[in-house]
């Protein structure tokens, strides 16, 4: 669980949750006090998610550090790093292959994704706008295509 939890993710949210509900079916305190009992169990649990991540990059960073430079250790990073981007690659192309063509390719187009996509292509890259601010337009773009069509 520490080597999986060391970037932890939408996982914290659902162990804070189910902390939360045990002790609040459990109290520890009392029948009286269900929520100080789940509230605490959450932040126990939260705590405890993240610590292991902590400890490692607090313990691992002078190691990792004191590597650069070092042939045996950058050669495989440079390996990982370039399947990380494949992966990353693969999972755009199949977001958008979904996105684009809902019924799979004997399907229609869909080209009102198309155009939202585009858009955001363009005022991520061409307008240099935020990203918050480019995902909130093409989700009022689409809300208001939804509507319409």
């Amino acid at each position: 669980l520490a080597l999986g939890e060391t970037t932890p993710g939408p996982l914290i949210m659902v162990v804070a949750f189910v902390a939360f509900v045990g002790a609040y079916g459990q109290p520890l305190f009392g029948g009286d006090s269900a929520f100080a009992s789940g509230a605490l169990a959450a932040a126990l649990v939260t705590w405890f998610t993240f610590l292991p991540s902590f400890l490692f990059i607090l313990a691992g960073g002078p190691l990792v550090e004191s590597t650069h430079g070092k042939l045996t250790f950058t050669a495989p990073l440079t390996g990982i790093t370039a399947a990380v981007v494949g992966v990353i690659l693969n999972l755009a192309l199949f977001f958008g292959y979904h996105v684009l063509w809902p019924q799979g390719f004997a399907g229609a187009f869909d080209w009102v994704s198309a155009l939202i996509t585009l858009g955001a292509a363009l005022a991520l890259f061409a307008f240099k706008r935020g990203v918050i601010e480019t995902i909130a337009g093409c989700a009022v773009v689409g809300l208001v295509a939804h509507l319409l069509v």
